[in-house]
């Protein structure tokens, strides 16, 4: 199975493919109904997916953490259930799916804000090694 970073920037890779096709759909169509839709999928489904992908990579004990795959269950279920949700209840039907999918996404958001608290942004073993290794510079 593959690390949390990959499946962070995979996710981001997929939501751009198909936000980006679907922004040419609907560009070519001339009907600009959906574009709330498909701006949700592109900056939460790729923007956001893509930052927590970094800071995984970056932050390797917090990617070890059973908060991180909670992180993940939440922020990419989010967006499963979120940008259809918001593009039935832009079609007339019931915004309960849009309406979960934000609650995920927010309950996501909530999560890595924890994780970042807890583990900061970087290695820490890395950290506390540069730290001894080399003085201060003050100029």
């Amino acid at each position: 199975m593959r690390d949390l970073p990959f499946v962070f920037l995979l996710a981001a890779v997929l939501c751009a493919t198909v936000g980006m096709g679907w922004g040419l759909q609907i560009g070519a169509s001339g009907d600009h109904g959906m574009v709330a839709a498909h701006a949700h999928l592109n900056l939460v489904g790729f923007a956001t997916m893509a930052l927590f992908a970094i800071y995984y990579r970056l932050t390797p004990q917090a990617a070890r953490s059973r908060l991180a795959r909670v992180h993940a269950v939440l922020a990419i279920g989010g967006v499963l259930v979120m940008v259809p949700g918001i593009a039935v209840a832009i079609s007339g039907g019931s915004p309960l799916a849009a309406i979960a999918g934000g609650l995920s996404a927010f309950a996501s958001m909530l999560v890595f804000l924890a994780t970042l608290l807890i583990h900061g942004v970087g290695p820490r073993e890395a950290a506390a090694g540069a730290a001894l290794a080399r003085p201060p510079r003050f100029v």
